[in-house]
């Protein structure tokens, strides 16, 4: 039970936007602490149960809390919301002085601890203390992800030139010796093998330079107005997929459209990205059928191909990074697995939706919802 939820402002600090959790069984202890943070927003519970109840919905920048209440303790409190997110900042209040107490508590990474009966400087002080603390977590914590986010790439990227390039040098080493006759058909075959793996590799280098290009700039928007028929065309007419799959029926029905305000270059690397899955997971011989209608005040592109499909189990995870798709279990899926990834980040910064829907075996449908009123282009 939420007892109490206070909002104050403080223009002249800017607090007004951090949120503290006050845990307390006792009601004039609660009292005392929201006046003495009057420049943050302040949330208050009687127990650990309804305090831990108010951290898991989000918003909660610094929980301070008492030790002896009922229900569910200080100390279990913070360890669970250790357990929940460890970059949580939480205060300890207790008017014990054991030191067991004291010891559970940083056990459980407490993150400071405030003697009662309160002295309501020293509390505004260790708050504003902990904010700070907090941040740092925060950014330890997005530092340590962006490190293994870029040891995963190198390693994917290692993985997925070492087959071509391994491929390709033993072709030519076995052509030094003099082991192929060049009128012998398997010279051919191994030829043309090395050629679509040289073909690979440069579609390979294309699509990174095509992401450091499109994530450079993070979420900012270069606003343009754009004709998503002509995007969508675009995207057909570039695609190496689709000049490879020429045995692939492709069914288009594309309405003109009013131009949108758009960053042409990230919401063509969303379009075309769902295009080229349609191409790339389907076989050699089916149908892709590429729609744009208005629905109201929206813009809806649908990609529907009947190709592979994705089974249930792998579907909530395809907006992943580095996850994709292997309907083979061949384990030598082409691609980085960012694709979708950032094709949905683009999407949504343009305040639309992009959402796929499969069964495996059954094919796919990719649908990109994008609002038709124009966005204001800077000047």
């Amino acid at each position: 039970m939420i007892l109490s939820q206070t909002h104050s402002n403080d223009p002249a600090t800017g607090e007004c936007n951090k949120t503290i959790l006050i845990v307390d069984d006792e009601a004039i202890i609660r009292d005392l602490c929201s006046r003495a943070l009057k420049g943050y927003s302040v949330l208050e519970a009687c127990d650990g149960t309804d305090a831990l109840s108010l951290f898991e919905q989000g918003g909660v920048d610094v929980i301070l809390t008492d030790v002896m209440m009922p229900k569910m303790n200080g100390l279990d409190l913070l360890k669970k919301v250790k357990e929940i997110d460890p970059t949580s900042v939480v205060i300890i209040m207790t008017g014990f002085a054991e030191k067991d107490i004291i010891l559970n508590a940083l056990k459980d990474d407490a993150d400071d601890f405030i003697a009662k009966p309160l002295n309501l400087l020293q509390l505004k002080t260790a708050v504003d203390k902990a904010l700070v603390k907090k941040e740092l977590k925060e950014e330890l914590a997005s530092l340590k992800n962006l490190d293994r986010l870029k040891t995963n790439f190198l390693s994917l990227i290692s993985h997925k030139f070492r087959t071509p390039i391994t491929a390709i040098s033993l072709f030519l080493q076995n052509l030094a010796t003099g082991l192929f006759d060049p009128e012998d058909e398997i010279y051919k075959q191994n030829v043309k093998m090395i050629y679509n793996e040289a073909c690979y590799l440069e579609r390979m280098i294309a699509e990174l330079l095509t992401f450091s290009r499109v994530m450079v700039n993070g979420e900012s928007l270069r606003l343009e107005r754009c004709d998503l028929s002509t995007l969508i065309m675009q995207s057909i007419a570039e695609s190496k997929e689709v000049l490879s799959k020429s045995g692939l029926q492709s069914v288009l029905d594309i309405d003109p459209l009013p131009p949108i305000s758009a960053d042409r270059e990230k919401l063509g690397f969303a379009i075309r990205q769902i295009i080229e899955n349609a191409y790339k997971f389907s076989g050699d011989t089916g149908q892709v059928s590429i729609s744009l209608k208005s629905s109201e005040d929206r813009a809806v592109l649908q990609v529907r191909d009947t190709g592979a499909g994705i089974s249930r189990e792998e579907l909530p995870k395809i907006f992943e990074k580095f996850y994709q798709v292997d309907p083979a279990n061949t384990g030598q899926v082409r691609g980085f697995g960012l694709g979708l990834y950032y094709s949905r980040e683009f999407v949504r910064l343009h305040g639309g939706t992009i959402s796929i829907e499969s069964e495996a075996g059954k094919g796919s449908c990719a649908t990109i919802v994008l609002p038709m009123q124009e966005l204001e282009i800077p000047a």
